[in-house]
């Protein structure tokens, strides 16, 4: 959700530092997550009748997520948003506080975590297949940038919940990490 907004902002030319006109722009394109069934039960990601999912894992938005996410009234906007949703019905959340702002009593809490070195091949690869040409040093960079930015900010830092329980999936297979994930969730009582 957060690295929708960051694609509006670029295309409208959104100032990344005013976060009253981030929040107008989320009024004016209200961003959904909506399951795709045809695609497995894929999320697709809407902002108002624009599908952007696509769109969300450019450098460019990586580039500036973190400073979208940094607002404190965006941040506001989301976790209602956020906990809407998670009221709706049971669901798997994935996020930077999802575990210590938006659903702190979420029965299952995982942190999941990488090495930077994992991290950048990940994404590096996702990139080359998806056609676009990086280079790992700009990656880590990025990648380092943005942890850095989410540690240090005031509303709602990136870090584990206390109760949450750590994977490092550095020397994991996506496969494995699923795997591990359901079977710490069949393990807890909930």
């Amino acid at each position: 959700m957060y690295r929708a907004l960051a694609h509006l902002a670029l295309i409208s030319e959104t100032d990344l530092d005013n976060e009253r006109a981030l929040v107008r722009l989320w009024d004016a394109y209200p961003i959904r997550v909506v399951l795709d069934r045809e695609a497995g039960g894929a999320q697709k990601i809407f902002a108002g009748d624009l599908d952007l999912t696509d769109k969300l894992s450019s450098s460019a938005v990586t580039a500036v997520v973190s400073t979208v996410a940094a607002h404190a009234l965006v941040r506001e906007a989301m976790v209602r948003e956020q906990r809407r949703i998670a009221g709706e019905a049971p669901v798997v959340m994935a996020g930077r506080d999802i575990g210590t702002v938006v659903l702190p009593d979420a029965p299952h809490k995982i942190f999941l975590t990488a090495s930077v070195d994992a991290r950048v091949d990940r994404r590096g690869a996702e990139m080359e297949a998806a056609g676009v040409d990086v280079s790992a040093r700009r990656l880590r960079e990025e990648i380092e940038e943005r942890d850095r930015l989410d540690q240090s900010r005031v509303t709602s830092p990136l870090r584990a919940a206390p109760d949450a329980i750590l994977i490092d999936s550095t020397q994991m297979t996506a496969e494995e990490v699923a795997n591990r994930i359901v079977s710490i969730v069949q393990d807890q009582p909930s």
